[in-house]
């Protein structure tokens, strides 16, 4: 009986360890390299104007690189909060929400060190 639970044992660990391998290096992705105005600019667009698009919007520019990468922290926070929140952007169903992705990727423009 002891035999035949170590050579399952020893079959599935084989297994696994060679499926662990295989998820590691056949299957990685490098992360991409996300730019402002590739990756940022169309979200900015879609989801901040009029309101933080001078000369429409009345609210904080939010219309180019150093404005956005000057507010990033302020951005990421806001369209993260509770829907019902007053701080919660878009503000009052203006524009759509944003979903996972499209924070993810303004939070990993961020730690790419927000480039050009």
């Amino acid at each position: 009986m002891r035999k035949i639970l170590f050579l399952v044992a020893v079959v599935f660990s084989v297994v696994f360890l060679q499926n662990c391998k295989s998820a590691k290096t056949d299957n990685y992705v490098a992360p991409k390299t996300l730019s402002y105005n590739k990756d940022i600019v169309p979200i900015m667009q879609t989801s901040c104007t009029p309101c933080h698009f001078p000369p429409e919007g009345k609210k904080e520019a939010l219309n180019n690189y150093e404005t956005v990468r000057v507010n990033i922290d302020e951005i990421i926070a806001r369209v993260k909060l509770a829907h019902d929140d007053r701080k919660f952007m878009p503000f009052k169903s203006k524009k759509p929400v944003l979903n996972d992705s499209l924070i993810v990727v303004l939070e990993t423009w961020q730690k790419q060190n927000m480039p050009q």
